[in-house]
């Protein structure tokens, strides 16, 4: 299993602290055998699961200029027509997709193009799912143009537990389909807007697989 560079740091912190935790338990408090041995498979749980929030495997992505893949792992929340206002200021279908502490928080290009506009926002940490994190939330948003001039919109969020986002471009940077454009340490949502001529593959509740699952196809 491979791990993403976001948690490389942290990890090691992480390991060297339960192992000066468990040697303390051990020859500091002189526990019972079965105290000691609760302490270490405890950290050993503790340690996997923060693990996995920083897997990062690898995909084969089927590029497809008509098709636009899922930028994350998760379930989606949200398929409706909105009115995006800080880039288009028009109608546009919005696919939202919650990320569990539990899925790869990888994010991936939904297509292959250039990127026309990016712009972090500070903001709060409400709970993905409310109806004004979008808005209100810490927030990235990228538009991506693509190599026949179509523009999709895609937003990381951050959450309620999420506190960091990561970003890998910037305006003018070219990128592929599928591949890596940014990271969202324990999970939270990702946002995208599409054309309304734009035909839907998903539905709500679908679980996503980031750069594989098909989003939609363009017309």
């Amino acid at each position: 299993m491979r791990i993403h560079k976001e948690g490389r740091r942290l990890l090691s912190i992480l390991f060297l602290l339960l192992v000066s935790f468990n040697f303390v338990v051990a020859y500091g408090m002189r526990p019972t055998e079965q105290i000691l041995n609760l302490s270490i498979i405890a950290s050993i749980i503790f340690y996997l699961a923060v693990l996995q929030f920083f897997r990062n495997p690898r995909i084969a992505v089927s590029n497809n200029g008509k098709h636009i893949l899922a930028p994350a792992d998760g379930k989606v929340v949200v398929i409706e027509k909105t009115h995006e206002h800080e880039f288009f200021d028009d109608e546009r279908i919005q696919i939202s997709i919650f990320m569990s502490p539990t899925n790869v928080h990888v994010n991936r290009a939904p297509l292959s193009g250039i990127v026309r506009y990016f712009k972090y926002h500070p903001g709060k940490y409400r709970v993905a799912w409310h109806p004004k994190s979008s808005t209100d939330n810490e927030r990235t948003t990228m538009v991506l143009t693509s190599h026949t001039g179509i523009d999709v919109l895609v937003r990381q969020i951050a959450g309620a537990m999420a506190r960091r986002i990561k970003w890998y471009v910037n305006e003018g940077s070219q990128i592929e389909q599928g591949h890596e454009y940014g990271f969202i340490k324990f999970g939270s949502r990702v946002d995208v807007f599409l054309p309304l001529d734009a035909t839907v593959l998903v539905h709500h509740g679908t679980k996503t697989r980031g750069g594989r699952t098909v989003l939609a196809e363009l017309a």
